[in-house]
């Protein structure tokens, strides 16, 4: 069988330059990690055995708690199987766990500092809580994605700068949500964000392209860009497990510079230290 680069996925905390990455690979163990911006460090959380849907999760306005949506298909445990939990990033321990029992929606987003909606669907029971953050029991998103990963994970992407710009349902078993944000001197990303069954190799049900599109009507694509995202005045991006960083100019992009390599990660037993 073909070997592939770990998946990488990042939040970016909107208040703090920091961020949350989510390794996975192989596909039973993910890995998270803290991303000071300023420096480009990276500190290891923690591992799982099981599964994150990162798609699902979300990481605080400071980015000091991470909610995410997790399974590990023990189902007949204290968890259910599958959970929605709060951490202190960049590690899993739960401060507030809400077992699930399936994987229809679950997860969650953050609604302000301290706050959070519950992505509930058929409901979450509630097995621990916590004062440091509180359920936003007012916010409703104001459409549907649907009951899976883009039912938050779109909505994440608005909320964070993105303008959903085309819809292509093209079949019950594909189809493809495209979004824009502009990166400044007449260059935007463009986000093109693929539900598909029977995806290509390699690839999730969910998984995302894109393209960089600039002045006079410029086009280049990035099928390899496997996450991308704009920080500050530059653009970083994951490609085969290796996320990268370069500049906007006007001219497009400067030279692509190596943030760090998670290819060698391997699974640790690591404690949480709270």
């Amino acid at each position: 069988m073909p070997r592939f680069a770990p998946r990488l996925h990042v939040l970016l905390a909107s208040h703090a330059p920091v961020g949350l990455v989510i390794r996975r690979g192989p596909s039973k163990s993910v890995a998270t990690l803290l991303w000071d911006r300023r420096h480009d460090t990276f500190q290891l959380g923690q591992w799982l055995r099981g599964r994150i849907y990162e798609r699902r999760s979300d990481l605080s306005h400071d980015g000091k708690f991470f909610l995410y949506f997790a399974m590990n298909g023990k189902w007949n445990t204290e968890s259910k199987g599958s959970w929605t939990a709060i951490s202190v990033a960049p590690y899993l321990k739960a401060i507030a766990f809400f077992p699930k029992g399936d994987c229809w929606n679950g997860g969650g987003l953050w609604t302000g500092k301290n706050s959070y909606w519950l992505n509930s669907g058929y409901g979450h029971s509630t097995l621990r809580t916590t004062n440091l953050v509180r359920n936003d029991e007012n916010y409703s998103p104001v459409c549907s994605f649907g009951g899976e990963c883009p039912g938050v994970y779109y909505h994440r992407l608005i909320r964070d700068g993105w303008t959903q710009c085309e819809q292509d349902q093209s079949s019950r078993r594909s189809s493809l949500q495209i979004f824009d944000k502009p990166l400044g001197h007449g260059w935007s990303l463009r986000k093109l964000a693929h539900s598909q069954v029977n995806a290509p190799e390699g690839k999730g049900c969910y998984w995302d392209e894109h393209e960089l599109h600039g002045p006079n009507g410029t086009m280049t694509s990035f099928p390899d860009w496997e996450w991308a995202e704009r920080d500050e005045n530059r653009l970083v991006w994951a490609e085969k497990g290796i996320l990268f960083a370069a500049e906007v100019r006007k001219r497009g992009l400067g030279e692509a510079l190596e943030l760090h390599d998670f290819n060698p990660m391997k699974f640790q037993a690591i404690e949480a230290p709270y």
